[in-house]
C-alpha cells in the first residue's frame, strides 16, 4: 500500500490516490457488471429509465413481464399507454415512465431504424434519457466509455472519497473524468455502485471491512486506522 496510506498528506486526486482507490476497488469487485438485467441494448436503455428513483432489484421485478408483453421497440411504441403504465406501476412515478418509455420506442423505430443509437448525442435524442442512462447503455452495453454513469451511489462515494467537491451529477461526472483513466470510466462506476451498496452503506458505513479505508478521510467513519 506503501506511502498511499497516509492519505491525509496526500492530494485526495493526486495520480498516487486515485491509482490505489483503483486498485483496491478492482481486487474488492473483480467481476461485478450492471446490475440491471438485459438480453440487449433496448432493454438496458428501459430498464434505465425505470430505474430513476428505484431500486435496481424492483426494475429486474418488473421488466420480464413488460419486456414478454412488448418485446421489442416497435411493440413497444405501439402499445396501449395504460397497460405500459399497468406493468411499470412499482417503480414509480408509473405514468412518466410509461410515457418516456413509449416516446424512446418511437424515436428508436423512427429515427434509428430499431436500434439504439451509439453516440451520446443521438442517445440524449430519446425521451427519459439523460447522462446516465447515455452512459449506463453506451459503457454497459456497447462497451464505449464516453463518460462515468454518476448515480446516487457514485454521487456520495466521490465526495466521501474526496474525488470532488460537487453534489451534483454533471459537475461530480467531469471531475471523475479528469482524474480517472478512460480505461476505467466504466468499471469503475460498476465498482463504486457495488461498494455503495454492500459496504460503504449511507445510513452505517461499514468501515471495519473496506478495503477503501485507509485512504479515507471521511469525518463520520464507524472505525478507523489512521
Amino acid at each position: 500500500m506503501g506511502s498511499a496510506k497516509k492519505s491525509k498528506t496526500v492530494k485526495p486526486t493526486s495520480l498516487e490516490r486515485v491509482a490505489a482507490i483503483l486498485m483496491e476497488l478492482r481486487k474488492a469487485y473483480p467481476d461485478v457488471v450492471c446490475a440491471l438485467n438485459h438480453k440487449n441494448a433496448w432493454e438496458l436503455t428501459v430498464a434505465t429509465i425505470l430505474s430513476a428513483q428505484c431500486t435496481d432489484v424492483r426494475v429486474n421485478l418488473v421488466t420480464p413481464a413488460l419486456f414478454k408483453a412488448f418485446p421489442t421497440p416497435k411493440a413497444m411504441a405501439a402499445a396501449s399507454l395504460p397497460e405500459l403504465e399497468e406493468l411499470v406501476r412499482t417503480t414509480g412515478f408509473f405514468r412518466n415512465k410509461a410515457k418516456n418509455i413509449q416516446g424512446a420506442a418511437r424515436v428508436v423505430v423512427e429515427n434509428f431504424g430499431g436500434k439504439v443509437p451509439q453516440t451520446m448525442e443521438e442517445i440524449l435524442t430519446l425521451p427519459g434519457v439523460a447522462r446516465k442512462t447515455g452512459n449506463v447503455v453506451l459503457g454497459s452495453f456497447y462497451g464505449i466509455a464516453v463518460g462515468v454513469v454518476v448515480d446516487t451511489h457514485v454521487l456520495r462515494l466521490s465526495k466521501r472519497l474526496e474525488l470532488t467537491k460537487h453534489t451534483q451529477p454533471i459537475p461530480v461526472e467531469r471531475d471523475l473524468v479528469k482524474i480517472l483513466p478512460q480505461d476505467r470510466w466504466i468499471q469503475f462506476s460498476h465498482e463504486l455502485i457495488h461498494h455503495g451498496r454492500a459496504i460503504c452503506v449511507a445510513r452505517k458505513p461499514r468501515c471495519v471491512d473496506c478495503t477503501l479505508e485507509y485512504l479515507c478521510n471521511a469525518a463520520d467513519k464507524t472505525w478507523s486506522s489512521h
